[in-house]
């Protein structure tokens, strides 16, 4: 069963630098540091396009884990989409949406994801996993929307 949920981030930064900083490989790596996730493959540093894959590796529940991603669409400033290619989900997918706002912009994150294990894996998402990635989704959203020095 696929789960999803969205967070929305609201940044007095103008869209089209929240629609980079979001794509960005580096700035994503310090929103992670408490996971010291890392990119390992693909591109690791720099913004990512259309296309491109990614391969992370971190450390969630005390476990090591590896998963690639591809940019799998993008239309810049508006939206950009990754994919789970390899990994440890049976199907991971996030959509990013940016619109300019009177202040700023707002950052609409849609994420949808599948557990494997079946129904060990269905249960692990609702009673655990959905809350551990929504919590880490806004948190990397707080860290981009503030100017970074």
């Amino acid at each position: 069963m696929t789960v999803s949920f969205v967070c929305r981030t609201e940044s007095a930064l103008p869209r089209e630098r929240l629609f980079d900083l979001a794509r960005s490989v580096d700035g994503h790596v310090e929103s992670q540091k408490g996971a010291g996730e890392r990119a390992v493959g693909g591109v690791t540093s720099g913004l990512i396009g259309a296309g491109q894959e990614v391969t992370w590796r971190a450390r969630h529940f005390g476990v090591p884990l590896r998963m690639t991603s591809r940019v799998t669409a993008l239309d810049f400033p508006n939206s950009f989409t990754d994919e789970q290619v390899r990994g440890p989900f049976k199907a991971f997918r996030h959509v990013h949406e940016f619109q300019a706002t009177a202040t700023g912009s707002l950052m609409t994150d849609r994420v949808e994801f599948t557990a494997p294990f079946g129904p060990v894996g269905r249960l692990v998402e609702h009673l655990v996993l959905r809350r551990y990635l929504q919590r880490l989704i806004a948190e990397r959203g707080r860290f981009l929307a503030v100017p970074q020095s």
